[in-house]
């Protein structure tokens, strides 16, 4: 038996030189990403190093094994991050397959060394998902554990109707993505899924509510989402901070980073509590009191999202 950590994180637009300026509207970032990503500093701006480095810290901070991460440029961004702000932390292994995000985000794995790396983006089933379902397995002493890694189709869309307008607008593809996934687990371990080692993670883009898009995941006898099922008070289980005013506070904290465990894990590690680390949120996000990583402000963090983690013996 080996311990290991995992983790995801949507680390927020890890591109290697730009993001797109906050005060645009979405019809100039359509425009944008049509005219090639013109370098207009009315359009893009530089992400500052002071930046990056927090959302190195963010992951070191987790002390994972496997880090899933969301909002990759490329694996030349991805490799420059690391050499720059992580070269002692041992990540040396890492997996990015373009995705068919426009913008350029992908989905990215790093860290242990792997096996067989397969992309769904371009299957039948895989042919609704907004990036990717990447799914890599690794080898934990003789057994395989495979990950496969996800970035849902956001709830807001170019409309002007209300965020809950749009998050019901944009559930039937992120429905689609839920029953696509449970077709490639179904398709990878036949008639029983819940008897081998492996995890869904990544940036699901909705709640674990009633209501929610991704209630076929969520009522899997397959899997369990541990954040939910571990973390035993509700409003501890938030791992977003949407930056607005346009909705109600407690719309404003919400879990849309998710782990999922297979059952065979699930029952393996029956004492396992996933940590949501919330150092790196800005200072905006007055709900988490705890210490902050340095230069943290109300402006700048890691991330709009938390990284989530957990230890499992497999």
């Amino acid at each position: 038996m080996s311990t290991i950590t995992i983790a995801t994180f949507n680390c927020e637009n890890l591109f290697r030189r730009f993001k797109f300026n906050e005060t645009l509207s979405e019809t100039k970032i359509d425009n944008a990403i049509k005219d090639g990503f013109i370098m207009d500093k009315a359009i893009l701006q530089t992400i500052t190093q002071t930046e990056r480095k927090l959302t190195a810290d963010a992951i070191r901070a987790t002390k994972a094994d496997i880090v899933c991460l969301q909002e990759v440029e490329n694996m030349d961004t991805l490799k420059n991050f690391l050499s720059t702000h992580m070269a002692s932390a041992g990540y040396k292994y890492r997996m990015l397959i373009d995705a068919k995000d426009p913008r350029f985000i992908d989905v990215a794995v790093s860290k242990i060394p792997f096996g067989p790396v397969k992309t769904h983006q371009f299957s039948e089933t895989g042919k609704v998902f907004s990036r990717d379902c990447l799914e890599v397995e690794f080898d934990i002493n003789g057994k395989t554990f495979t990950v496969f890694v996800n970035h849902f189709k956001s709830m807001f869309d170019r409309s002007n109707k209300t965020p809950a307008q749009k998050r019901a607008l944009t559930a039937p593809k992120r429905i689609a993505q839920c029953n696509a996934v449970l077709d490639i687990i179904k398709q990878k371990y036949k008639n029983s899924p819940q008897k081998d080692y492996w995890a869904v993670v990544g940036d699901l883009n909705d709640y674990p509510d009633d209501t929610t898009s991704l209630k076929s995941l969520l009522d899997s006898a397959w899997m369990e989402n541990v954040v939910q099922t571990r973390i035993t008070d509700p409003a501890e289980r938030w791992t977003h901070f949407w930056d607005t005013t346009s909705v109600p506070t407690d719309e404003r904290y919400k879990q849309i980073d998710y782990i999922f465990l297979s059952k065979k894990i699930v029952t393996g590690n029956p004492t396992a509590v996933p940590v949501i680390v919330r150092k790196g949120i800005v200072t905006k996000a007055t709900k988490y009191t705890g210490p902050r990583f340095a230069n943290v402000t109300d402006k700048q963090g890691a991330s709009d999202h938390c990284p989530v983690a957990i230890t499992i013996n497999i």
